[in-house]
């Protein structure tokens, strides 16, 4: 099995309902979950250029998730079964 990151991507304001869907999708892929993750809060972007404070809205990663799979196609079919708002990306993390 390989290890997956999946960064969760936007937000919007909690409601039962969204608890609900994301309380049911752990709980259906619990036997891939390494780390169910966190919810992320401010962020902050640094570049070479300066720092600049991030908006908390659909554009912003909001949590991750990392997760075992047998490779990169089951990683995303996991990952599309996720009640996300905006999007979702998969990155494979790598052995050292």
């Amino acid at each position: 099995m390989n290890k997956y990151v999946l960064l969760h991507k936007g937000f919007v304001t909690p409601t039962q309902e969204i608890g609900e869907a994301w309380g049911a999708w752990f709980a259906s892929i619990a036997e891939h979950i390494v780390d169910a993750g966190n919810p992320f809060g401010a962020a902050r972007e640094i570049a070479k250029d300066g720092t600049t404070d991030l908006p908390l809205d659909l554009d912003a990663f909001t949590g991750y998730t990392i997760i075992n799979a047998g490779d990169f196609d089951e990683a995303t079919a996991i990952a599309s079964t996720c009640p996300f708002i905006s999007g979702i990306r998969v990155y494979e993390a790598m052995a050292m």
